[in-house]
């Protein structure tokens, strides 16, 4: 069996132990617009008027300790962005807000930083280079690489 070819995903649906935080986060921080409350006990955000992206809850996280990062579990949702522009809007948004990343990362096929939510939860945000540019063995399998990015020229992009 192979999965069909268009297949996505859809959206994240985080614990998170304080909703209003998580909100503040992702809306002003990241710049996702919330689209529905479900009460004090969970939010849903998107990009563009979709209905959803991010699922938050506290439906069994509500001040909680953040998930061991020894365990197993998610270990970061990734946000791909339409070009590099875009991408560095939102890093700096996120650098302004006092958030430190935890890597940044050129894979050959894509460019990426990475860094932690309030609540532990690892983000990974990117932007895909054009397929025909990315590196490739002799067979024609990928060749992905993870040379440091260079977040200075990233950032040199906000307009």
């Amino acid at each position: 069996m192979t999965i069909h070819p268009k297949t996505r995903v859809g959206h994240i649906h985080l614990k998170v132990t304080d909703l209003e935080r998580a909100i503040d986060f992702y809306s002003s921080t990241m710049g996702f617009e919330v689209t529905m409350r479900y009460g004090d006990q969970a939010a849903f955000l998107s990009a563009g008027g979709y209905h959803h992206h991010i699922g938050l809850n506290t439906w069994h996280s509500k001040g909680a300790d953040p998930a061991p990062i020894r365990a197993a579990g998610l270990y970061h949702v990734a946000f791909v962005f339409p070009d590099r522009p875009s991408l560095a809007a939102t890093l700096q948004s996120v650098l302004d807000s006092g958030v430190a990343l935890e890597g940044a990362a050129d894979h050959g096929v894509s460019e990426a930083v990475y860094f932690n939510d309030p609540d532990g939860n690892g983000i990974e945000l990117y932007v895909d280079r054009d397929e025909k540019d990315w590196p490739r063995e002799p067979d024609g399998t990928l060749a992905m690489v993870n040379r440091a990015l260079d977040v200075d020229a990233l950032l040199a992009e906000v307009t």
